[in-house]
């Protein structure tokens, strides 16, 4: 099998074995699926997906579990939308369909929540309502009405939901199903509803189903054993049977960070496939490189494979693994795809600012080169500096990358260095054999002075600088973070100032702890690493620290760094104490390192993300004509 090689389901043929699965986009205009939804998945399919699977839609109205989910009953001119952009690539396009159940919100509907049984939901500890046969019947009727519109839209059939966010996982779990009926001694009772009577609307449409073969709470949960059972029993009503896991307690582990080995569910996919009884599954777990995903293939590990982040990297990730071409690497973070909050951000890429975007003028167009011009000096080497040196080169400009370091990418290499965080370097590497590819010449350890630009155009992305701490120091040792990564460890006992409460703080309380040194992490927050929540690694955050022997100095301020201790302050009460410390490491904000004339971008503007570096250098890139 290869994985861009054509595949059968069902009645119909998918152009290659990659799966671009359904995830939150925050795309939606009201309850719809919008144009920009549209252009979003067309670009996979012109890049290549085999299968394209819609954000999941709410089959009944009782289901609002965030502000822009789709309505199957407000879909079908999107659904219709979706399939004539999609219909010219061969992509086998199928709708999304689910109900959240006690995982959803009431904040939007203002109704009450469904579930099994009345168990409180772990996250929100919302009671929700034990479902009769009224609304069970309500249910069932639900998913067949959506899966008849799904197919007068011209869509190739549906994807039932019993994955994360899932009614029907929670029928199928110990965890919420603790009915005393027919649903609860048969617990697979109303997903096998569900599938008779989608059936018998679609006919020889394609049926999929994302399953949670382990909510990871053995005690109750459903378990790999178990899931085997679930699958013999529905394994001749499905198309193909995408394998998850996860639950309520675990929402993160059905797509987490970084800091889990793509390819998780790779053994748990095998053990289902061996009892799907011929019908094809779909390895899903951080699959974002081809030839990983190819070797998922060559071990019988699954079918298809899911590959969803990276089509939201490169939606050209097919195509490109057909032609042998490097593909945009997805590095995990969850910074700008994971969407599921109360910003509604839109689904997007730190790599790849254009996803989500498609509507808008494409940034990229490749122009036939100028003979003659200056060539445009970008004077700094990292990601913002080298993506408006790809784009100038794309666009047919001369450019010449000039940076002061003896490596590119600026502060991503160090920032790799924190705990967790070292796929960030594959971004680099691809942006460093593009530029070389396109023929931009690049300078490596020279500082650019400012007569040397006089009179040429230049980008300036030179970064950042080391920002003000805001406590006092009284003969204590203080090391910027960058410090602290590139020069030697310091002697514990060690303290880590975070006032920010994202990776940074966190990973190196954590790389510390791993070198050995005692440390202790300083925030000002409830929780340390409070922004982590965006990324889903808050709470495995604090498990890793909590294990490494880090102490936690929560709800703290730092005040003074002396030559053995310091002195904290309780936010609530003022009161301080003192903590022995060695060193002090400070994760704090940085200020912008704009020294030269030019065209300011990224970091040397305002220091942020690699996201809002890489939009900006694309944007800069634009301007130049």
């Amino acid at each position: 099998m290869s994985l861009a090689q054509p595949v059968r389901l069902g009645r119909c043929s998918a152009p290659s074995r990659v799966l671009f699965g359904p995830h939150e986009t925050n795309l939606g205009r009201d309850r719809g699926i919008s144009d920009r939804h549209v252009a979003y998945y067309a670009a996979r399919a012109a890049g290549g997906a085999g299968v394209l699977v819609t954000e999941t839609a709410s089959v009944h109205d009782s289901d609002w579990p965030y502000e822009r989910a789709p309505l199957a009953s407000d879909c079908g001119p999107g659904w219709a939308a979706v399939a004539e952009a999609c219909r010219p690539h061969g992509t086998v396009v199928l709708a999304g369909l689910g109900h959240s159940g006690s995982q959803g919100s009431s904040a939007f509907s203002q109704r009450v929540l469904w579930a099994p049984s009345r168990v409180a939901d772990v996250a929100s500890r919302e009671m929700p309502m034990e479902l009769e046969q009224p609304e069970i019947d309500a249910l069932v009727g639900g998913f067949a009405r959506a899966a008849g519109e799904v197919l007068r839209c011209g869509l190739h059939g549906v994807e039932l939901n019993a994955g994360q966010f899932s009614l029907l996982r929670q029928f199928l779990s110990g965890l919420t199903n603790q009915r005393g009926d027919d649903y609860g001694t048969d617990r697979t009772r109303l997903l096998r509803e569900v599938l008779a009577a989608v059936r018998d609307v679609v006919g020889d449409g394609v049926i999929g189903v994302r399953l949670s073969c382990d909510e990871l709470a053995p005690w109750a949960g459903i378990t790999p054993d178990e899931a085997v059972g679930i699958v013999e029993a529905i394994r001749d009503q499905a198309d193909y049977i995408a394998v998850v896991r996860g639950s309520a307690m675990g929402t993160s582990a059905t797509r987490p960070d970084l800091h889990t080995e793509p390819g998780f569910n790779a053994e748990l996919c095998r053990t289902i496939r061996e009892s799907a009884g011929g019908t094809p599954v779909v390895l899903q777990g951080s699959v974002v490189d081809p030839g990983r995903a190819q070797q998922a293939l060559d071990d019988g590990v699954a079918d298809l494979v899911e590959m969803t982040r990276a089509q939201i990297a490169d939606p050209d990730l097919v195509v490109k693994t057909r032609a042998g071409t490097p593909v945009r690497p997805c590095v995990l973070c969850n910074q700008k795809c994971s969407v599921r909050d109360n910003r509604n951000p839109l689904v997007t890429c730190i790599g790849n600012p254009t996803a989500g975007h498609e509507t808008e003028s494409d940034p990229v167009p490749v122009e036939i080169r100028s003979p003659g011009r200056e060539p445009v000096v970008v004077v700094g080497g990292g990601p913002a500096g080298l993506e408006a040196a790809r784009v100038l080169a794309l666009r047919g400009r001369s450019v010449e990358v000039v940076e002061r370091a003896e490596r590119l990418g600026g502060m991503v290499p160090t920032a790799a260095e924190v705990a967790g965080r070292g796929r960030l370097l594959d971004l680099i590497g691809w942006w460093e054999s593009e530029v070389r590819r396109l023929g931009v010449a690049v300078r490596l350890g020279v500082e650019a002075a400012p007569e040397d630009l006089a009179g040429r155009e230049v980008v300036v992305a030179t970064g950042s600088a080391p920002g003000p701490w805001g406590f006092k120091v009284d003969g204590g040792v203080v090391l910027d973070v960058v410090e602290a990564l590139r020069g030697e460890t310091p002697e514990g006992p060690v303290v880590v100032h975070d006032p920010v409460g994202d990776f940074v703080g966190v990973g190196v309380a954590e790389l510390l702890a791993a070198r050995g040194v005692e440390t202790a992490i300083v925030t000002q927050d409830q929780v340390v690493g409070t922004q982590l929540a965006l990324t889903g690694d808050l709470a495995d955050a604090n498990a890793r620290l909590q294990r490494a022997g880090v102490a936690l100095e929560k709800r703290s301020l730092l005040r003074e760094v002396r030559a053995d201790h310091v002195v904290l302050e309780d936010v609530h009460t003022a009161e301080t104490r003192e903590r022995p410390a060695s060193a002090v490491v400070h994760c704090g904000h940085r200020l912008p390192d704009q020294q030269l004339e030019g065209r300011p971008i990224g970091d040397c503007v305002a220091p942020r993300t690699i996201h809002e570096a890489v939009l900006e250098g694309r944007r800069i890139a634009g301007g130049l004509r």
